[in-house]
C-alpha cells in the first residue's frame, strides 16, 4: 500500500499582515511534514501576482508547494511564463483547474477546458510536473449529468493528470462511489479526498452553496440549532468532520487535502484528533 499523503491548501493573502499571519500558520501546518502546500489562483487569475508571492515565499522556507493554474482568463503566453517562473523556483507540482468566471468577464480565455490547460502544460514541460486536477464526487454544480461530469474528469487524466482532489463533501459514500465508478472507466490515478473544516456554519453555507457541496439535512439542522454559539458549531464539526476522515483512510483514501482558509487550528485539531503523526 502507498504511503498517505496529506496536504494543505492556502490563498494568497491580500495585506503585508495578511502574509504575516500566513507565514505563521505555514509555520504551525509545516511543523507537521506534509507532502505540500496549494496556493488557490483568484477568478479570472485576478490573484497572479500575490499567488506567484506567496508560492515563492514557500518554497524558499523548504516546503514543497502546489501552485493554481486556471483557465479562465488565461492565454498560452502566461501560462507559459508562469511555468517557466515556477521550474526556475523549483516548483515540480501543478494543481490545474478550469476556474471560476467572474461576473461580467466575457471570454474564458485561450483554454475553455481543463484537460486543454493540462494538455498544454505536459506539452510545454515534460514530465516536470506532477499535476493534479479538482473531481466532483457530488457533481459539479454545472455537470449535465453525473455521467458526463466523471467523463470530464477521465479526459482530464488522460491529458495527462497524475492525481485529483475533490471538492469538499460530507457524504463519505459520496466519494467511495466516485473512485469506485471512476475505476470501471479505467481510471486509476489517486483520488485525495478535499476536507473543509467546519468553523461558521454561515460561511460554510455560503461556500456549499456556491460550489455544489451538500450538507446532509442532519448536519444542517444541527448547526442552525447551534445559533450564535461558535463554540458549539466547531465542537459538533470536528467530531463530523474527524469522523469523515476516519471513514476515508479506514476506506482506502490516498490521503486528504484540508482547505484551511488560511488558518491552522481547525485543521491540526483534526490532525490530532486522527493521532497522526508530527514531524
Amino acid at each position: 500500500m502507498n504511503k498517505q499523503l496529506f496536504s494543505f491548501e492556502f490563498f494568497p493573502p491580500q495585506t503585508p499582515e495578511g502574509m504575516e499571519k500566513l507565514v505563521a500558520t505555514r509555520k504551525m501546518l509545516a511543523a507537521h511534514d506534509p507532502a505540500y502546500f496549494s496556493v488557490t489562483f483568484g477568478a479570472g487569475g485576478s490573484t497572479q501576482d500575490r499567488t506567484l508571492q506567496t508560492v515563492a515565499q514557500i518554497k524558499a522556507s523548504g516546503s514543497d508547494v502546489a501552485p493554481h493554474l486556471s483557465c479562465v482568463g488565461s492565454t498560452k503566453e502566461n501560462i507559459r511564463t508562469l511555468l517557466n517562473t515556477y521550474k526556475t523556483l523549483g516548483v515540480d507540482r501543478i494543481v490545474a483547474l478550469r476556474g471560476d468566471l467572474p461576473s461580467g468577464m466575457g471570454s474564458i480565455g485561450e483554454f475553455h477546458y481543463a484537460n486543454e490547460l493540462v494538455e498544454f502544460i505536459r506539452a510545454e514541460t515534460g514530465d516536470h510536473f506532477h499535476i493534479e486536477v479538482a473531481a466532483y464526487p457530488e457533481v459539479h454544480p454545472q455537470a449535465r449529468s453525473a455521467r458526463d461530469d466523471l467523463l470530464n474528469f477521465k479526459r482530464k487524466v488522460e491529458a495527462g493528470a497524475d492525481a485529483a482532489i475533490t471538492q469538499y463533501f460530507y457524504n463519505a459514500d459520496s466519494y467511495f462511489y466516485f473512485v469506485d465508478q471512476s475505476r470501471k472507466l479505467g481510471i486509476t490515478t489517486p483520488i485525495v479526498p478535499g476536507i473543509m473544516p467546519i468553523v461558521r456554519y454561515s460561511q460554510l453555507a455560503r461556500f456549499s452553496e456556491m460550489c455544489g457541496a451538500e450538507i446532509p439535512r442532519w448536519m444542517r439542522k444541527t448547526l442552525e440549532g447551534c445559533g450564535d454559539d461558535n463554540e458549539a458549531v466547531q465542537a459538533f464539526g470536528l467530531d463530523v468532520v474527524t469522523s469523515l476522515c476516519e471513514k476515508l483512510l479506514a476506506g482506502g483514501a490516498p490521503g486528504l487535502h484540508f482547505y484551511t482558509l488560511n488558518q491552522a487550528a481547525p485543521s491540526l485539531a483534526i490532525w490530532d484528533r486522527l493521532g497522526l503523526l508530527k514531524k
